[in-house]
């Protein structure tokens, strides 16, 4: 579709070539004694007038038709690729390994594909068809010029390398001022981003000062960056326009010379002719240099949205393709870990601990200690520097990543849920569930009252992030999601360790009901929570310094026992 848009482009662009001719002869009909307009109109060939006028209207008719199906095409085209790199871009995003969104903000990330994208919008549906159309203009022009007078014709090409030369040079610095732009946008969208997301967190620390002044340095770097690509477009474009306008009067200067005498080397139609190919050429020429700039802008504008859509996925950097019957068997298997961004500090010291199937496993420790690392590497967040993590005996990093994580469901202390209906938020476990099921859900996570008291029952709007629900609320909604996903392994990250005391025992009512009949890791924070897990490890500073059940810790345990008396005391 696009090629045939660019025939369209060549054919109209073509044909624009053949404006200045037919003006050249319609202004060249006048007889070359005439002085007066008078005796100039009565000098007219009007048969040779009327064939002329009939042909341009013929050809502006037909350059219409063609530049009217290049535009819609161009612009159908521009739409349907913009579709694509936004989803590419965002399909990138959302397999990104973990360690990518521990690198980069959100903020700076959303600001790719919407600000990046928009700069290609108006490049790809006009500025390159329109700057490739003044290439062929111009060289279609220096053709006819060399046919005409070759002695002009060089004259006028003498000027075009040069500004080419400084066209490429001024483009890339151009480009690399927008890019430093664009940068500075990204930062500036993370910081709007940051501050509306914490807004409780801005205002009950009267910080709305701090982070304004913050912005505004960040959008004073923008407006300095765009202002200073300004002047140098408006220098370049000033330099371009005297060498053009002094070309255009040395060249009818010229030409006025070559039609004197007795015998002119040129005819009054001839020059007549020129001189509309010169100023067709001289616009053309003098539009390259912006468009040129603005195409390079782009090119910088959108370095970072590419280099994303490069970047490795998960899908690239996790190859393991087994799909294994999983029952909730796990094994950790002298397990080392560092982060990527901190591989000079080891979380994980040689782990070794294993679950069997619909059993319950608890982890404690102090903060720190890698519990909720543990969680991270159960669902396959990141790869292990040494040492195995097995589900039924396949080695994770041999089972497809989908697969694997299909079976685990999280609880997790921090629910976020997605702005939508509560039904949505419930059936994201299972995006095909029925009214009925998603209802049984609610019930067994002690959801269900609450939201039949709500006017609009299971489509009541929740808000960004779940605003609009309590803790307790939105805690019992992420139950029946982990309910509906029916999973052999469930991840609970201390789910009622931020609720109150009623919510704390309708949240623990529904994850006793959760827990039965899957392999249970519970990372806990309050020890109490954890008194009938199978086997209880404690881990200090990456390793397992204790293991053993509630019982057994109390009466030989050390590190246990103390973090037990201390919350006893508390």
């Amino acid at each position: 579709m696009y090629a045939v848009g660019w025939f369209f482009l060549l054919i109209s662009s073509s044909l624009t070539i053949g404006f200045p001719y037919l003006m050249g002869q319609l202004i060249g009909s006048v007889g070359e004694e005439s002085v007066t307009m008078g005796n100039a109109l009565s000098k007219i060939d009007m048969n040779n007038v009327n064939t002329v006028v009939l042909l341009l209207f013929l050809l502006f008719g037909v350059q219409a038709i063609f530049s009217f199906f290049r535009v819609i095409i161009f612009t159908n085209v521009t739409e349907n690729a913009l579709k694509d790199i936004r989803k590419s871009a965002f399909e990138r995003l959302i397999y990104m390994p973990m360690d990518f969104f521990n690198q980069n903000k959100v903020g700076e990330l959303t600001s790719r594909i919407s600000a990046d994208i928009l700069q290609l919008q108006e490049t790809m549906r006009t500025t390159i068809a329109e700057f490739f159309r003044q290439i062929i203009t111009v060289v279609g022009s220096v053709i006819f010029l060399l046919v005409i007078s070759w002695k002009l014709a060089l004259i006028m090409v003498a000027t075009v390398p040069v500004m080419a030369i400084i066209a490429v040079f001024f483009g890339r610095f151009i480009r690399k001022l927008s890019k430093q732009a664009q940068d500075f946008s990204a930062e500036s969208n993370s910081i709007v981003e940051e501050a509306l997301m914490g807004i409780s967190n801005v205002k009950s620390f009267t910080n709305e000062l701090f982070i304004l002044k913050k912005y505004q340095k960040s959008i004073d770097e923008i407006k300095s960056l765009n202002v200073k690509s300004g002047m140098w477009r408006g220098l370049f474009v000033s330099f371009i326009i005297f060498c053009m306008t002094g070309a255009i009067v040395f060249i009818v200067w010229q030409g006025i010379l070559m039609t004197q005498g007795t015998h002119p080397e040129l005819t009054s139609k001839s020059f007549s002719t020129f001189m509309m190919f010169t100023i067709m050429m001289v616009a053309a020429v003098g539009s390259i240099p912006d468009m040129y700039a603005g195409i390079q802008r782009s090119i910088g504008a959108t370095e970072n949205l590419m280099n994303i859509i490069h970047e490795k996925s998960e899908k690239d950097l996790l190859k393991g393709i087994q799909k294994p019957v999983i029952n909730g068997k796990v094994n950790f298997e002298k397990v080392h870990f560092s982060y990527p961004q901190r591989k000079d500090i080891e979380i994980l010291k040689g782990i070794s601990l294993s679950a069997e199937e619909n059993e319950t496993i608890a982890l404690v420790g102090s903060s720190g200690a890698g519990k909720s690392t543990i969680s991270s590497l159960l669902l396959n967040y990141y790869s292990v520097d040494a040492g195995a993590i097995l589900f039924d005996g396949v080695n994770a990093k041999d089972i497809e990543t989908e697969h694997l994580r299909s079976h685990i469901a999280i609880v997790p202390q921090e629910v976020i849920l997605f702005a939508g209906s509560i039904q949505e938020n419930i059936s994201f476990g299972n995006p095909n569930a029925t009214p009925e099921e998603i209802k049984a859900a609610a019930e067994k996570a002690n959801a269900l009252e609450f939201i039949l008291s709500f006017p609009e029952g299971m489509e009541t709007q929740v808000g960004d992030r779940g605003i609009q629900l309590s803790g307790g609320q939105k805690q019992r909604i992420a139950i029946a999601r982990a309910v509906f996903k029916d999973p052999p392994i469930l991840i609970l990250d201390e789910a009622t360790s931020q609720l109150d005391t009623e919510s704390e025992i309708l949240v623990q009512e529904a994850i006793d009901r959760m827990m039965k009949g899957r392999t249970v890791f519970v990372i806990a924070h309050r020890l109490s929570t954890i008194k009938h897990a199978s086997t209880i490890y404690v881990l200090d500073l990456g390793r397992i310094v204790e293991k053993g059940s509630h019982e057994e810790l109390i009466h030989k345990g050390e590190l246990y026992k103390r973090l037990y008396n201390m919350q006893c005391k508390a």
